[in-house]
């Protein structure tokens, strides 16, 4: 019976980190494709380094917190370390930015 409990843990864990990967992604890349089309830069060919880049930011935010509030309960809950952290929120920030980098490089 406990594992059959934790399957379903399991199963409902994942269920809900596609949701929140779903929803976020589309929340923050909405926002940031706004952004950039308010400032008139075009993502059409260097767009897929800002979703990357919205995807490891999510990474990072489930890992933190979002991941000890689920159902699942085993092995392996524990938060990135504080370098880890930094380095893929820094390399994110980048990700999101090289669209408007690369934009402006093209103008000058």
């Amino acid at each position: 019976m406990k594992a059959l409990s934790v399957s379903l843990g399991l199963f409902l864990e994942v269920i809900r980190i596609i949701a929140i990967f779903g929803l976020l992604g589309a929340l923050f890349s909405t926002v940031v494709s706004k952004t950039y089309n308010e400032i008139g830069v075009n993502l059409t060919h260097t767009g897929w380094w800002c979703y990357f880049g919205i995807l490891v930011l999510i990474f990072v935010i489930y890992r933190n917190k979002l991941q000890f509030s689920g159902w699942y309960n085993g092995k392996g809950r524990e938060k990135l370390t504080k370098i880890v952290t930094k380095l893929l929120i820094s390399c994110s920030i980048i990700m999101i930015l090289i669209p408007g980098i690369n934009e402006v490089i093209h103008k000058l």
